[in-house]
């Protein structure tokens, strides 16, 4: 079985302004520790300790402007290392320029794979990204989508629960898409009321075949491994969508804060103990080989 990390970051001070200036209240609590350089060789020696063969990096926010840069920088260091195996990169559907990025980023790298634009909002602004809730309605971002199938990537969709049923719209209106849910759909929060929110969203996105779930930054409102919250996900998470469409990301370094990279995929194991050979190897791999085909 290849083990595969289909979430991870990696930058550098000059290319990340939040390394730079203020430090600003974040999703993720107080980020001193990572607030430096992290840079590939010491993702792999991370990756690497807990046996990841292969990985995906997806954008982390350089700034507006900076895509074709960011894809640049990238494909420079997996010339130089042999990683990452795929490339996700930003690209701003609001934009009608955003086909030419689009068309630059492929002719940069043939590493890459799809985009992501964040558009989770939330009444709480700290868990705020896109500028209103139902951005992914919006008719420049719909018609830009389409030029995302036009390229043969996937969209890496990043939603809160109250966005679900919008979300699923999405899915359902561009079948020729493969969509990945970043961060098993963001649930914030333990009440019964947040996670029935969740499961009836995430049902709801399930009914759709061609959107997939990954299991990474769990420990984005926890700020801790939480086996039992790792568990309860994946639980539910291959009971609406089925282990095929379920895979494993590090979201490193931003995991890192808490913990380390064994320490994390040992509770990810742990949660999969009871599912079959063939259910495991597809969350911890070959569900991101086939979606990233890498």
């Amino acid at each position: 079985m290849t083990l595969v990390d289909c979430h991870f970051h990696v930058w550098e001070r000059q290319n990340l302004d939040w390394l730079n200036g203020p430090m600003q209240p974040r999703i993720f609590g107080p980020y001193e520790p990572i607030r430096r350089d992290y840079p590939i060789e010491e993702y792999k020696a991370d990756a690497q300790s807990a046996g990841v063969e292969k990985a995906v990096y997806v954008q982390p926010n350089w700034g507006p402007g900076r895509e074709i840069e960011e894809v640049r920088w990238v494909e420079d260091l997996a010339e130089r290392t042999g990683w990452p195996h795929a490339i996700v990169a930003p690209a701003n559907l609001m934009d009608d320029s955003c086909l030419e990025v689009m068309q630059e980023e492929a002719r940069i790298s043939s590493r890459m794979r799809g985009c992501r634009q964040q558009l989770h909002w939330h009444e709480n602004q700290l868990y705020r990204y896109a500028p209103v809730p139902d951005q992914m309605n919006d008719p420049a971002f719909r018609r830009n989508l389409s030029h995302v199938e036009e390229m043969g990537w996937l969209f890496e969709l990043q939603v809160f629960s109250g966005q679900m049923e919008n979300a699923a719209k999405l899915v359902r209106d561009f079948p020729g898409i493969t969509f990945v849910l970043v961060h098993a759909g963001m649930l914030e929060g333990d009440d019964p009321e947040t996670v029935e929110a969740w499961r009836s969203g995430m049902a709801r996105l399930a009914e759709n075949p061609n959107i997939a779930i990954k299991f990474s930054g769990l420990g984005t409102f926890v700020h801790r491994v939480d086996q039992d919250l790792i568990s309860r996900i994946i639980d539910d998470c291959i009971g609406m969508f089925g282990s095929e469409r379920c895979m494993f990301g590090s979201n490193f370094p931003i995991e890192k804060l808490w913990t380390d990279y064994p320490t994390m995929l040992a509770a990810y194991r742990a949660a999969l103990e009871r599912y079959s050979d063939e259910e495991r190897a597809n969350v911890l791999g070959a569900t991101a080989e086939r979606i990233y085909r890498i």
